[in-house]
């Protein structure tokens, strides 16, 4: 979008427009080992930036080995963060210093090292339900961040409708921290919730498998008529499915 191009022109010039949003996730590291010092993760981006401008934006710093946009496997939607690799330690380090903390749109996006891998930071991912439809991304990270650092969070919505289903995803930094947020949340009632919620470990496995069958799903209903009586359908065959998936029970 040429108003992201130009907020990013302006506020690049100017240097970093100020420091990330406290509330929100903290992502990567503050300091980096030797063999990632050149690999950055960045979040808080506009949804509708797009792969292009998120590449023009870092490139503006230094070459760039690869940089990808993340986005949803179903709908093809941003998830508001992605990866960025430089070939020089020294970009890697001056983009931290130069676009943390840049303002586009109504975000301010974080920029740090990406996480290396390891044992304490595997297994951190968290599926909930029984969420309160009226809940937000923000206040779910809320609820959830007295309980360790959140890397990247999200709530399902209704492709057709564009409302909750109730149901997110919270991935801690450790996955002590994710346990400890078990213990705490599981089966309580946050404020405006009319039922106890569930919070259990992602089951990998069978996310990968369930996310194959909702794209098979969604696809194919595309390709079908629509109607009120189909989407309701549709709508309780992907809940049925992402039960299945992450092993809800009901």
């Amino acid at each position: 979008m040429v108003t992201i191009l130009g907020a990013m022109e302006s506020q690049v010039a100017g240097g970093p427009a100020g420091p990330a949003l406290p509330n929100g996730p903290l992502l990567g590291t503050n300091g980096a080992t030797d063999d990632s010092k050149t690999n950055l993760i960045v979040n808080y981006l506009p949804q509708n930036m797009t792969q292009d401008e998120f590449k023009s934006l870092f490139g503006s710093i230094g070459d760039i080995e690869s940089c990808k946009l993340v986005r949803d496997k179903i709908t093809g939607q941003s998830l508001g963060y992605g990866f960025v690799n430089y070939s020089d330690p020294n970009d890697a380090d001056k983009a931290i210093n130069t676009l943390n903390g840049l303002k586009l749109q109504t975000k301010t996006i974080k920029v740090s090292y990406a996480r290396p891998s390891s044992a304490s930071i595997r297994d951190a991912n968290l599926y909930v339900s029984g969420l309160p439809k009226t809940m937000s991304q923000k206040e779910m990270e809320q609820l959830f961040s007295q309980y360790g650092r959140i890397i990247t969070s999200r709530i399902l919505v209704d492709q057709v409708t564009g409302v909750s289903r109730g149901v997110g995803f919270i991935r801690f930094d450790k996955r002590i921290e994710a346990e400890e947020a078990i213990k705490g949340l599981n089966g309580q009632k946050p404020l405006g919730a009319a039922e106890p919620i569930t919070v259990k470990f992602a089951n990998n496995p069978s996310q990968k498998t369930g996310q194959a069958l909702l794209t098979h799903l969604y696809q194919s209903s595309a390709r079908r008529y629509a109607g009120p009586l189909h989407h309701q359908t549709q709508r309780f065959r992907l809940d049925n499915l992402l039960n299945m998936a992450y092993g809800v029970k009901r």
